[in-house]
């Protein structure tokens, strides 16, 4: 049995763990989120279980041609405007009114205009990968994201003059300007 010294040191982007053997390792900073919240089970906001069939049903509905990965980063928009109470998203409490929010006359979510969101029922796929972006799930470039669309051509810088996140397959995403939404950077 070999025994050695390990130090463990956590700061708010990265845990790194030393040991006389080895480099530092940065360790994913979404492990950081993982294990804090297993240890407390806080959810990012309450939720019932229709809520999580309908987010499920409209994350697959926005994003099943990008697997899994691109379903969760929908899936953290939604919970972002909910969180949010700010610009666009003001007064929004609930999932539903976040999914059938109307802006300018039309539906916020492209698969409620069009109503694919109530073409299939969510899946158990789906309805865990829902569940996992109320309890904790959070990634870029949709970690702060308020807004996404597919361009169907090269991310513009911004959208509706929000900067540029990220790109993820398809999609671009966009956070909001700073300190015009303190809400969407909290837990």
């Amino acid at each position: 049995m070999f025994l050695c010294n390990v130090i463990v040191s956590i700061d708010y982007s990265a845990i790194y763990i030393f040991s006389p053997l080895t480099e530092p390792v940065n360790i994913f900073a979404g492990f950081l989120n993982t294990l804090l919240l297993e240890v407390i089970k806080m959810p990012r906001v309450q939720y019932t279980d229709s809520d999580v069939a309908l987010m499920a049903r409209m994350m697959r509905a926005e994003a099943e041609g990008e697997g899994k990965l691109g379903m969760l980063m929908v899936g953290n928009v939604i919970v972002n405007r909910r969180k949010a109470n700010c610009l666009d998203f003001e007064g929004l409490r609930t999932i539903p009114q976040v999914i059938f929010q109307v802006q300018g006359g039309n539906y916020s979510f492209e698969a409620v205009q069009k109503g694919n969101v109530f073409y299939n029922r969510a899946r158990s796929v789906e309805k865990r990968l829902a569940k996992q972006t109320l309890d904790y799930w959070r990634q870029h470039p949709s970690k702060y994201a308020l807004w996404y669309f597919n361009p169907y051509a090269p991310c513009p810088p911004t959208w509706y003059d929000q900067p540029f996140a990220g790109q993820f397959k398809l999609h671009c995403y966009y956070e909001p300007k700073a300190n015009t939404c303190e809400g969407a950077y909290t837990w």
